[in-house]
C-alpha cells in the first residue's frame, strides 16, 4: 500500500480519533486499561508511518474533556500511562526529528502529568520534522469558547476592532496555532462521528471511518490505506470538478 501512495499529494495535517481501546480489551477478557496500554504501539506505528512519508502534522485525540466522566480507576490508569509513556518516548521522538506539542485544558491534568509533558515538549522543541500534537483534556467547543474569550479581551482592550475579526484572525487564536486545517481525519472503532474534536479545523477534512478495527489493532498499513483512500477523493472546496486544476499522474 505504501508504494501506491503519491508523495506529492500527501495530507499536510492528519487527525486521529483513537477509539476502541476499552472495547478491544473487553473482547480479550481484560480490563479497559489493558486496551490503552496496547494502543501505545499503534501510536508509535502511526508516528513512524507519518515520518516515513513526510507528513508534517499529526494530531491525536488522546483524552477529551468528556473522558473525565469515565470511571475513576480508568482515568487514573490513563493518567499514569500518559506520564510513563511520554517520558519514555522522547529519545525516539528526537531520533525521528519529531516535535511534541499539546493542546487542551492542560491545567486540569495532574501536576505530575503536566511536568512530564512540558519537559518532553521542551526536549523536542527544536525538531523540524513531524509536529505531533496530543489533544489532552480537549474539546472543540471548549477551544472555540476560549478563542472567543481571547478575542473579546482584545476588543475590550482596544487592540482589535470588531470589523477586523476575520476567519484568519479567529484561526490565529486556535490552540493548533500555525498548523494548517486538517486534511484527513481517521477514526477507528466503528463510530461515525467527530465527537467534539477540532470542530473548526475539520471544516473541510476528508473523514475516514474504520468499522472493523479498534485502535490497538491499528498499524502502519492502515495509515497508508487511509492516505491512499484520501488521494482517491476529489476535494472541491465548494467548486465544481471543472474548476479544479488537472492533476498529472
Amino acid at each position: 500500500m505504501k508504494e501506491n501512495i503519491n508523495l506529492s499529494n500527501l495530507p499536510k495535517h492528519i487527525a486521529v480519533i483513537m477509539d476502541g481501546n476499552g472495547r478491544w480489551a473487553k473482547k480479550q477478557g481484560a480490563m479497559r486499561i489493558f486496551g490503552h496500554h496496547h494502543g501505545i504501539k499503534s501510536v508509535r506505528e502511526t508516528v513512524e508511518g507519518c515520518v516515513e512519508l513526510g507528513v508534517k502534522y499529526l494530531t491525536l485525540y488522546t483524552f477529551s474533556t468528556e473522558n473525565w466522566n469515565r470511571p475513576k480507576l480508568e482515568v487514573e490508569g490513563i493518567m499514569q500511562l500518559l506520564i510513563k509513556t511520554i517520558g519514555e518516548e522522547v529519545p525516539d521522538l528526537n531520533k525521528n526529528n519529531v516535535r511534541l506539542k499539546a493542546i487542551g485544558d492542560l491545567d486540569s491534568l495532574p501536576k505530575s502529568a503536566r511536568k512530564t509533558l512540558q519537559d518532553s515538549i521542551d526536549l523536542t522543541k527544536n525538531n523540524t520534522g513531524l509536529t505531533l500534537t496530543l489533544a489532552l483534556s480537549y474539546s472543540g467547543k471548549w477551544e472555540i469558547v476560549e478563542v472567543t474569550k481571547k478575542i473579546a479581551q482584545q476588543v475590550k482592550s482596544g487592540a482589535l476592532a470588531i470589523e477586523n475579526i476575520t476567519e484568519e484572525v479567529f484561526a490565529s487564536f486556535l490552540a493548533t496555532e500555525k498548523a494548517p486545517d486538517v486534511d484527513l481525519m481517521i477514526r477507528t472503532g466503528g463510530d461515525h462521528r467527530i465527537s467534539n474534536y477540532l470542530l473548526w479545523q475539520l471544516a473541510y477534512a476528508e473523514l475516514y471511518f474504520m468499522d472493523d478495527l479498534y485502535w490497538p489493532e491499528f498499524r502502519k498499513q492502515h495509515l497508508f490505506g487511509a492516505i491512499y483512500e484520501y488521494q482517491q477523493r476529489e476535494r472541491r472546496f465548494g467548486k465544481t470538478s471543472e474548476q479544479l486544476p488537472s492533476v498529472k499522474v
